[in-house]
C-alpha cells in the first residue's frame, strides 16, 4: 500500500493537522515575551485549533461529499498555507488567535477530506490498514512537528510559522495526482444527504463509537498535558527527557499501526480489538503514578502508544463500515470532530481533578476514562 502515490499524498497532507499546534508549542515561551501575552492566554493559542476543527470538521466534510473531495482538500490546503504563514506578521494576541482558529477550520477541511477519499479508496481490511497507516503518519508527525518548530524558530520564532506554507505545494502534488473516486457501491436512493447523515449518525452503534472517539481523546492528552509535569515532579526531568517520552509513546503507537491493528481487529473483531486497546491505555495511566526509574516509565509509555494505536483506527474503520461512499467524508468528520473536542475538553475536565487530588489524581481518572470506554463498547447495541 505504502506503493501507492495516492496514499502517500493523503498521509503527507492529513498530518498537517497535527502540525497546526505541534510546531508553535516549542516557540510560546518567545511568543509570549516579545508580544505581552498574558500567561493564562497563552495556551489558548496552542489549542484552539482543537475547537475550530471540531467544529468544522463536520459541515465541511458534508460539503466534501456534496461538491468534492479533492476540491475541498485543495482549497483547504490552500487557505491552511495561508493563515498560518500569516501568523508571523501578528502583533498582538487577539489577530494572532483568529488566525490560529482560522488555521484549525482549514485544517478540519483537510481532515475531513482527507479520510473520505481514503475510505473511498480501500475496503474492508485493505481500509482498516490505511486507516492504521493514517494513525502512524499522524504520530511520527507528533513526534517531528515540535522537534521542527523548536529548530526553525531558533533565531526567530516567527520563521516556524513558515512551515504551514507546505500546505502549497501539497495542494499542487493533490491536483496532479488524485482523481475523485467512483463509488464502489450504488447510491443510497433517499436524496436528502443531511437526513441520510443523521439517521447514520443516530445509530446506537455510530453514537457508541463517536462517544468512544470523544472520551479516546480525553484519556491520551492526560498523557501529553500531564505526564511531563509529573517527570519533570518525580524524576527531574527536562524538555529533552520529557521529549523522549512523549516519543516513546508515539513510536508505539506508530509501530502497532503499521504493523498489527489490522490484523487484530481481523483476528477479534472491531470492537473486542478496541476494548483490548483501551484496556492497555488504563493499565499504563494507572501505572504511571507508580514508577520512579526511567527506563520503566519509558517502556510504560510504549505500552501506552501500544493501546492508543489499537483504540484510534479500529474506531475510524469501524466509524467508515457504517456509511455509503457518498457520506464516508461526512461521517468521518464527525469522528473528527468529537476526537478533537475531546482534546479540547481533556485539561477543563481533568483540571479539577489535579486541583483535588494531584497528579497522581489525574493518571488514575484517565485510567477510569479509558477502562469505562472499552466497557462501554461491549454494552449492547440495540439492531436498526
Amino acid at each position: 500500500m505504502l506503493r501507492d502515490r495516492r496514499l502517500l499524498v493523503l498521509l503527507a497532507a492529513g498530518s498537517l493537522t497535527t502540525m497546526a499546534g505541534g510546531v508553535v508549542a516549542p516557540i510560546l515561551p518567545e511568543m509570549v515575551q516579545e508580544l505581552n501575552i498574558e500567561p493564562e492566554l497563552a495556551g489558548i493559542l496552542v489549542s484552539i485549533h482543537c475547537l475550530t476543527i471540531a467544529l468544522f470538521s463536520p459541515p465541511l466534510g458534508i460539503l466534501a461529499d456534496r461538491v468534492g473531495k479533492i476540491r475541498v482538500l485543495i482549497i483547504s490546503l490552500i487557505l491552511y498555507a495561508l493563515f498560518g504563514v500569516a501568523g508571523a506578521w501578528m502583533q498582538s494576541f487577539w489577530p494572532l488567535l483568529v488566525l490560529r482558529g482560522l488555521l484549525g477550520a482549514a485544517s478540519g477541511g483537510i481532515a475531513a477530506a482527507s479520510l473520505g477519499l481514503m475510505g473511498n479508496m480501500y475496503e474492508g481490511k485493505e481500509r482498516s490498514q490505511a486507516l492504521a497507516l493514517a494513525t502512524t503518519a499522524l504520530t511520527i508527525a507528533g513526534i517531528l512537528d515540535p522537534l521542527l518548530g523548536g529548530w526553525v524558530g531558533a533565531s526567530r520564532w516567527q520563521y516556524t510559522f513558515y512551515l504551514y506554507g507546505l500546505g502549497l505545494p501539497l495542494a499542487l502534488l493533490v491536483a496532479s495526482t488524485l482523481k475523485e473516486q467512483q463509488p464502489t457501491q450504488p447510491k443510497s436512493a433517499a436524496t436528502n444527504p443531511i437526513a441520510d447523515l443523521t439517521k447514520i449518525l443516530g445509530q446506537h452503534h455510530a453514537l457508541k463509537l463517536l462517544i468512544a472517539l470523544g472520551l479516546n481523546s480525553v484519556a491520551m492528552y492526560a498523557v501529553v498535558i500531564y505526564a511531563p509535569l509529573y517527570l519533570q515532579t518525580t524524576i527531574g526531568a527536562g524538555p529533552v527527557l520529557n521529549g523522549i517520552v512523549l516519543a516513546s509513546r508515539a513510536i508505539g503507537a506508530a509501530g502497532v499501526s503499521a504493523f498489527g491493528t489490522a490484523h487484530l481487529v481481523q483476528l477479534l473483531g472491531a470492537m473486542p480489538a478496541t476494548a483490548v486497546g483501551f484496556g492497555i491505555m488504563a493499565v499504563t495511566l494507572a501505572t504511571i503514578p507508580l514508577l520512579h526509574q526511567f527506563i520503566w516509565i519509558m517502556l510504560t509509555a510504549i505500552l501506552f502508544g501500544v493501546g492508543f494505536g489499537i483504540v484510534l483506527p479500529s474506531l475510524y474503520s469501524a466509524l467508515a463500515n457504517l456509511a455509503p461512499s457518498e457520506l464516508r467524508s461526512s461521517v468521518l468528520a464527525a469522528g473528527t470532530g468529537v476526537g478533537f473536542l475531546g482534546q479540547f475538553l481533556s485539561p477543563i475536565l481533568l483540571g479539577p481533578v489535579l486541583g483535588d487530588s494531584g497528579l497522581e489524581g489525574v493518571f488514575y481518572a484517565a485510567a477510569g476514562v479509558a477502562l469505562l470506554t472499552g466497557l462501554f463498547l461491549f454494552a449492547p447495541t440495540r439492531r436498526q
